[in-house]
């Protein structure tokens, strides 16, 4: 798998899990008549995210430390549009510890 493709696969998962997430999320604090649809649909996004991440054939331990960059900014980006809630001072500072230990595990010079 190259480079691009494998980082193409990753970002889907990473859409994938947050967005899957925040449907679940939507669900538990929804109306009773939307809450079961919210809640299905996280379900089956989230055996997506499954399914996309483990499928291919790659050092799982190694990628999965650039996955969590991947994550890490999907999800502030998520929870930015779906929420409304803009990550703190705080929340950048890690996020930028997680980018930086990225960079360090795929081999990327800093």
């Amino acid at each position: 798998m190259t480079t691009y493709k494998a980082l193409a696969v990753l970002f889907t998962a990473a859409l994938l899990e947050a967005g899957g997430d925040a449907l679940v999320r939507k669900g538990l604090h929804a109306s009773a008549t939307l809450r079961i649809g919210f809640l299905l649909a996280g379900a089956v996004v989230l055996f997506a995210y499954g399914c996309t991440v483990n499928a291919p054939p790659w050092d799982f331990g190694r990628l999965l430390g650039v996955y969590v960059v991947f994550f890490f900014v999907v999800a502030q980006v998520i929870n930015r549009l779906a929420f409304g809630r803009a990550p703190s001072a705080r929340v950048l500072l890690g996020g930028a510890c997680i980018v930086i230990g990225g960079l360090i595990i795929s081999g990327t010079p800093l």
